[in-house]
């Protein structure tokens, strides 16, 4: 049975989906996982990751880009604070930027705590911190291979024969073949189907050698 917090939880998830327009309530989701993100980072841990599965990180290209926004936001806080005179505006402007601030380290940290995972048992689930969870069977997963790509778009793009690519930093660097199209949410929420998954892996050799290995040893 689910504990009483775990019910509460629930029904306020359940409230807020029937009173908010969609796109609205996954946006505060998102921002809300981010943050449940951040405290996982602090306490050096991660989310969800079975025991035995390979957790594959993918914020290599954005790190430093992160860190610079951080930077930059900082300086502007403390450059705002040494200009404006009135009291009342410089209090909301510091609590705006401070949380500005906060949610970028939110975003970066649900990226770090919130890896790829290769399952045990094959599987694969393919994350971008807590804005885009696809889960792939074993079974649907025909083959992959370390493919560097640089695709142009937004961070989820799927082509017109089905191609889905995750690119972080506007690259991927592995290719996995599907046996049949797998359904994805995108982050506002429209669903897509995916026969080709291209995303993002730091160690993309290490990430195909655990999908391959997991398929031979099948076999």
């Amino acid at each position: 049975m689910s504990s009483p917090i775990a019910r509460a939880a629930a029904w306020v998830r359940g409230a807020l989906r029937s009173l908010l327009p969609v796109v609205v309530y996954r946006l505060l989701a998102h921002e809300v996982r981010s943050l449940h993100s951040l405290a996982l980072w602090v306490l050096r841990r991660r989310h969800r990751i079975p025991e035995g599965a390979l957790a594959v990180a993918y914020t290599g290209p954005q790190t430093a880009m992160m860190y610079g926004m951080v930077f930059v936001s900082v300086v502007e806080t403390v450059a705002l604070a040494m200009v404006i005179p009135w009291p009342a505006v410089h209090a909301v402007l510091l609590v705006i930027d401070v949380y500005g601030v906060v949610l970028i380290l939110a975003l970066h940290a649900a990226c770090v705590v919130r890896p790829h995972v290769v399952g045990p048992d094959g599987s694969l689930r393919v994350r971008y911190g807590a804005l885009f969870d696809l889960r792939v069977p074993a079974a649907a997963i025909a083959a992959a291979r370390v493919d560097r790509r640089y695709p142009d778009g937004r961070l989820v793009r799927v082509s017109a024969d089905g191609v889905l690519d995750l690119a972080v930093g506007s690259q991927t660097t592995v290719t996995v073949e599907l046996t049949e199209p797998v359904k994805f949410v995108r982050p506002l929420g429209a669903e897509g189907l995916a026969r080709t998954l291209r995303f993002h892996a730091d160690d993309p050799r290490e990430a195909v050698a655990a999908l391959t290995r997991v398929r031979t040893d099948a076999g």
